[in-house]
């Protein structure tokens, strides 16, 4: 029954916002000069106020119910230089976004201790990694539109939704979208878009209206999670062009709400077939936002992560406030 008080750091900004749908109070440190995870809330996101900002310098003299670490140097650095003992010892649970990328079979985490609880984000994550002692659980991603926005796919182009694509490379499908690009018409959208010829850069709340006018969202990513811009799209209603690699085999089914395949040849065949058919997309549409409203729906997450948290901490918190939807975003609920 306690509304409880988180501390972690500003590590995925998309996940923080969804992560505030949860009952509870979030606190992110800050720092004048920034840094990976002190960036504070940044102004790509309508925060809610239970996104709580505090000087990094004062984490340590606060009570937390319990700490969430997202990202390795959370891990090995910020907790020993920004939080106490006690903190460090108390109710912690490590977030990975992430499948393992030294060796997909044989990387161990780097968190090795029962005390600890490891929520992978999909089901292949927590399967490819080796998770050492830690004991481990999936929560799957959770997402909201915008209730007006529905899929148009008014555009006979494919969108592409990547962050500096132009340094990441192969792994996130650099090569497979410009090869691509040349073929079909497709607009990139992300941070670093003009490094490769993208269309621009479109913030957080108004990406799903955006995406809703294209033909398709094309995944061209091999080796990574299950993208929250994927399942974005899906809510809209956008069928879902990618490849048939980690947890994207079991979000997509062919014919159903999109394709996946790892022959690219298939994949550029069934996307040059959608720009031309208008109602075969329409009807990928509606099996894409199905799925993603029982799969990818906030009200499952944010009960996901009560549990959790009702586990680790050893709060039950009540059923009727089990979800937040902060005013900000009352409209976006779905």
């Amino acid at each position: 029954m306690k509304r409880l008080k988180l501390f972690t750091w500003h590590i995925h900004g998309s996940y923080l916002f969804y992560l505030s749908f949860l009952n509870h109070d979030i606190y992110i440190p800050v720092r004048t000069d920034g840094g990976l995870g002190y960036y504070g809330r940044s102004p790509s996101f309508p925060w809610p106020a239970n996104i709580i900002e505090i000087p990094a310098e004062e984490a340590r003299s606060m009570k937390f119910d319990c700490v969430l670490y997202q990202h390795k140097q959370n891990w090995i650095v910020d907790r020993d230089a920004i939080l106490s003992s006690e903190q460090r010892q108390g109710p912690q649970i490590y977030i990975e976004h992430d499948p393992p990328r030294e060796n997909p079979t044989n990387t161990k985490h780097i968190v090795d201790d029962p005390q600890v609880l490891l929520v992978h984000v999909t089901d292949f994550n927590d399967l490819m990694w080796d998770n050492n002692r830690t004991s481990t659980r999936v929560i799957e991603h959770g997402v909201v539109v915008p209730e007006d926005v529905q899929y148009t796919g008014e555009i006979s182009k494919g969108c592409v939704v990547i962050n500096n694509i132009h340094s990441r490379g192969r792994r996130l499908g650099l090569d497979f979208y410009l090869d691509t690009a040349q073929r079909l018409p497709l607009d990139l959208v992300g941070i670093g878009w003009e490094k490769v010829g993208g269309l621009g850069e479109i913030v957080h709340n108004e990406l799903p209206r955006f995406v809703s006018q294209y033909r398709f969202f094309f995944n061209p990513i091999r080796y990574t999670s299950l993208g929250l811009a994927v399942c974005e799209a899906m809510m809209v209603g956008c069928p879902i062009i990618g490849l048939a690699t980690t947890e994207m085999v079991t979000a997509v089914t062919n014919g159903v709400n999109g394709y996946v395949e790892t022959n690219r040849e298939r994949l550029v065949t069934h996307m040059r077939r959608l720009l031309n058919d208008r109602d075969e997309a329409l009807h990928l549409s509606a099996g894409a936002r199905s799925r993603a409203q029982e799969r990818f729906n906030i009200h499952r997450f944010a009960r996901d992560w009560n549990d959790a948290l009702h586990d680790v901490v050893g709060h039950r918190t009540r059923a009727a406030s089990s979800f937040n939807t902060p005013p900000e975003v009352q409209s976006c609920a779905s």
